[in-house]
């Protein structure tokens, strides 16, 4: 998984590369800690200034410190934060919808208590990130009507349905894991405001990892239809999954200019085999199969082979073709509206309060 959960070296003939660590033998909390240590460390440290600002503004991410909302910094790199800040906030709040709906048909008191929570700590999320995009300028206001005119985009993920509880798990496993692989370096992003939050996204994304691991493997584990279950969620799922990470190096839009101003440490397609190696493992553990029978160790290039997902699909999905695109922006304009009342009275409240406070205190 994402912790120490399994040893340095593999077993059951698993290659060692195998492993849960990505980066010098780190498993990626142990990462999210390194990148919370360089944060403190980076606000203590001085980059000598330069009278233009834009090298002053190299100078500081050459330097690998943070760029904070007080600092001068080129439009295209405030632009390029402000779409992937809100995309991701925006992901953050629609990919409650999946989850939510099984909150009411979860199979236990408990397993209904564990969702529940998961469902609000992505609210949480969505709230630390607008937060963060703020701190550019724009208004969280501005970003929610985008979101509901179609204007901006949201992880496609969320655009396919949730059948049978396994999915739940399914989501856990694969979504929330393909998402810390994408999230963990985003915790040295140059942007600070942007790193310090997804510092606590990442450990609270690896608590979701784990349940739907573990809601996988009760199943896997279970009667034989459980164990179906499991695996027809897990065919389903895996190819979507493996397009969370946008398409291949060769089409990306953003990731060149991203990575040489730190915002992104890795490539599209690197995240990718990342994740492909890191699963591999843990469906050993689960007892299921992936849905790739190309899958297969190259032990020249130390990864596995893998299909790709299809990028075609990918771009239908993300243009609003999806199963669920109309379904997710519907529910989430109707929620959105029937919350007005909640937002206006907590304005009125805002506005009588800072009324009777006396000035200047």
């Amino acid at each position: 998984m994402y912790g120490n959960d399994f040893a340095a070296t593999g077993d059951a003939g698993v290659p060692a590369s195998d492993v849960a660590a990505t980066s010098a033998g780190r498993t990626l909390l142990e990462q999210v800690e390194d990148a919370e240590r360089e944060l403190r460390s980076a606000s203590e440290r001085s980059v000598v200034g330069d009278d233009r600002l834009q090298d002053y503004f190299d100078a500081v991410i050459n330097a690998d410190q943070k760029i904070e909302p007080r600092d001068w910094m080129p439009d295209p790199y405030r632009l390029g934060l402000i779409r992937q800040i809100a995309q991701h906030a925006h992901s953050e709040i629609i990919g409650m919808q999946p989850e939510g709906n099984w909150i009411s048909r979860a199979p236990s008191l408990k397993r209904k208590a564990i969702l529940l929570a998961k469902v609000q700590d992505e609210a949480g999320h969505g709230l630390y990130l607008y937060a963060a995009a703020e701190t550019l300028g724009v208004s969280r206001s501005d970003l929610v009507d985008q979101l509901l005119t179609g204007r901006q985009k949201y992880s496609s993920i969320f655009n396919y349905p949730t059948l049978t509880w396994a999915d739940v798990g399914t989501i856990g496993w694969l979504v929330d894991g393909a998402a810390i692989v994408n999230q963990v370096p985003l915790c040295r992003c140059s942007y600070g405001p942007y790193a310090r939050a997804m510092i606590r996204i990442c450990k609270e994304e690896s608590f979701h990892q784990r349940q739907g691991f573990e809601i996988l493997h009760t199943l896997a584990h279970g009667t034989p239809a459980q164990r179906a279950m499991a695996q027809d969620a897990v065919n389903r799922w895996w190819y979507p999954s493996l397009a969370m990470f946008g398409p291949p190096d060769t089409a990306s839009t953003h990731s060149e200019q991203s990575m040489t101003w730190k915002i992104k440490r890795f490539s599209n397609d690197e995240l990718r085999q990342r994740f492909v190696d890191m699963c591999v493992q843990q469906a050993t553990v689960l007892g299921l199969s992936l849905p790739d029978p190309d899958l297969r160790w190259n032990a020249e290039r130390d990864h596995y082979d893998f299909t790709q997902p299809d990028f075609h699909e990918l771009m239908r999905v993300i243009s609003g073709d999806g199963p669920c695109n109309r379904q997710r922006l519907e529910h989430r304009r109707r929620a959105h509206e029937e919350g007005a009342w909640v937002r206006e009275a907590a304005a009125a409240y805002a506005a009588k309060r800072a009324a009777r406070e006396p000035a200047g205190v």
